[in-house]
């Protein structure tokens, strides 16, 4: 009796396997952390549709601040650096601790820290404040350290109303046998 249960039962499972559905997708995983990728795509998705422009000042190694206005942006390659902010990698699940404080205003801080032996985990710190369901700032620490480079950023997003209104860069990067070079570049989104 007990071998004919198993048989029954490995067969069903063995008829289960076999619809013309296919393979069952993989349930979708909710984000552990902030998504700032998916806030990043939709704010291109965003811009590229109204044509926005943009103002940009940038500084070399502490040089006068250039400024610019921008009228045709390839928003995705300009918010490129912005997605380095993103902790949402299967192989950074549990690499983050995370704080929330209520502010004045009905606003709410989250703070993501990498907790103390996360060598995968570029960002050291993350920092999203939100209204409700919409974030107005974003502020990212990105450290990379190797034998022949290491660099330091800090990222800065603010959002009005869920759209982006400005972005700022700035950071020191260091090759080996090199001078260190400091950079800043800014965006006020048209």
């Amino acid at each position: 009796m007990r071998k004919g249960s198993a048989a029954l039962l490995a067969g069903a499972l063995a008829l289960a396997g076999c619809s013309d559905a296919g393979p069952a997708a993989p349930a979708a995983r909710r984000p552990l952390y902030f998504d700032v990728k998916s806030l990043l795509t939709q704010q291109v998705e965003l811009l590229e549709q109204r044509h926005a422009a943009v103002t940009k000042r940038v500084s070399l190694r502490g040089n006068a601040t250039e400024t610019v206005r921008v009228p045709t942006v390839k928003w995705a390659d300009e918010l490129q650096i912005f997605f380095q902010a993103d902790i949402n990698k299967a192989a950074l699940r549990g690499a983050y601790e995370v704080d929330s404080v209520a502010l004045p205003g009905g606003l709410l801080r989250r703070t993501y820290t990498r907790l103390p032996g996360q060598p995968n985990a570029p960002v050291s710190r993350l920092t999203v404040v939100q209204q409700g369901a919409l974030p107005q700032e974003i502020d990212a620490t990105i450290i990379q350290n190797n034998p022949l480079f290491s660099a330091q950023k800090q990222l800065r997003v603010q959002l009005q109303n869920g759209q982006l209104r400005s972005y700022e860069v700035t950071g020191t990067q260091k090759l080996i046998l090199f001078d260190s070079l400091r950079y800043a570049a800014a965006g006020q989104v048209e």
